[in-house]
Order: C-alpha cells, then structure tokens, then sequence
C-alpha cells in the first residue's frame, strides 16, 4: 500500500470506529436482551406444552428460521409504511434483530431446558414452589449455564449480522465504510479496515465467551 492510503486508513479509524461503538454496539446489546426475552418466553410455552400457544410458538419459529434476515428487515422498514406503519431505522433494525434471535435463541434455551433433569422440576413442587418459581429458581438457572455457549456464538453472530442494517440506513460502521468508499474509491483497503474492527469486536467477545464458561464450569 503506498502512503496515501495509509493515510487514508489512519485517519478512517476513528472514522468507522466511533459508529460501531455508539450505534453497532448498542444495536446488538439491546436487540439480543430483548431477544432472549422473546426466546425464553417461547422456550417455556413449548415446554409446557399449553398447545395453542405451542403451536404458535412454533409456527414464528417457522417463519423467522425460514426467511432471510434481510428480507425481515425490507418487510418492517419498507414494507410496513404501506399499512401506514412508519419505524425510524434504528428501532425497525432492533425489532427485525430481535425477533429473529428469538426464534433462534427460543430452540437453543427450549434444548437446555429439557436437558435439565426432571428431577429438579419435581424437587420444585415438593417444595412447594409454583410452576413459575420452579423455573426461575431452579430449571432456568441451570438452563442458561447450559445454553451459555451456543447463546454466546449466537450474539458474536448478531454483531456482525448488524451490518445488514445498513440496508435500511442505519448509519452503523459498514454503512460509514460504504459512505467513505464512495468519496474515496479505495473499496479494497477500506472494507479491509472495517473487517478489522468486526474482528476486534468478536475477538474481546470470544475472550468473555471464554471467561464466562469457566466461571459457570466452576460455579457448576
């Protein structure tokens, strides 16, 4: 690379950096909690088996595993204003994001419930303890050490999934990448550059996913 685009990659850095620590950052923060919200919810229906609320359960699911995660977001942000339904980007970008982690994250908690031994259900209403309580004391708190690690690559894969959101101007750092290539006309070495930040954001991800097994693994 000669020198001007080296400068031109030192001083995009910050450039890209600072929206994907205030907009990807936090795009991905909120959509995934609203997300295991959503799967936890849809975990529990399934599992106790309540057969219309199961059967719908399964038939969102469906449909979210089923369809591009690009063509939900056409189908909130450009699609719903025919209905007269108008969403700013980014709350169209969190709700597209998280319900389709949901549906996602729904089959990975449901998994980890079912893996819990039926026992501590049982041991939970010998105590006295309501379904409800059952769950939240008991069956969820083992649940979630189980699904800690598939829950945990599936948020690495939401941030970089965000870059999608570009496609509904969501001005996230992929879409300042596309707005300084189209001035600067350096494709190669800028979408480099904005690869490196992605794998930066997953890398300290990786390293929490790490950290946080070992803790469960001993608190375990």
């Amino acid at each position: 690379m000669n020198q001007r685009i080296w400068a031109l990659l030192a001083s995009s850095f910050k450039t890209i950096l600072l929206p994907g620590l205030t907009v990807t950052i936090p795009l991905t923060i909120i959509s995934f909690s609203l997300a295991l919200i959503i799967a936890t919810i849809t975990a529990i229906v399934q599992v106790k088996k309540i057969n219309i609320l199961k059967q719908l359960a399964r038939f969102y699911i469906w449909i979210i595993r089923g369809t591009p995660l690009l063509v939900q977001l056409f189908v909130v942000f450009y699609g719903l204003p025919s209905l007269g339904i108008i969403l700013d980007p980014f709350p169209a970008a969190v709700i597209v994001f998280s319900i389709n982690e949901g549906a996602y994250a729904a089959e990975i908690i449901r998994a980890a419930i079912e893996a819990v031994d039926k026992g501590q259900t049982e041991a939970g209403v010998c105590l006295g303890l309501s379904y409800v309580q059952t769950m939240r004391y008991i069956v969820l708190p083992q649940a979630f050490k189980i699904a800690f690690p598939s829950l945990s690559n599936s948020l690495i894969a939401m941030v970089k999934d965000t870059s999608l959101a570009a496609n509904i101007t969501v001005c996230e750092m992929f879409m300042k990448t596309q707005q300084i290539v189209a001035r600067t006309y350096e494709a190669l070495a800028l979408y480099l550059l904005v690869g490196f930040i992605y794998l930066i954001f997953c890398t300290v991800l990786t390293k929490l996913q790490s950290w946080g097994e070992k803790k469960l693994s001993k608190a375990y």
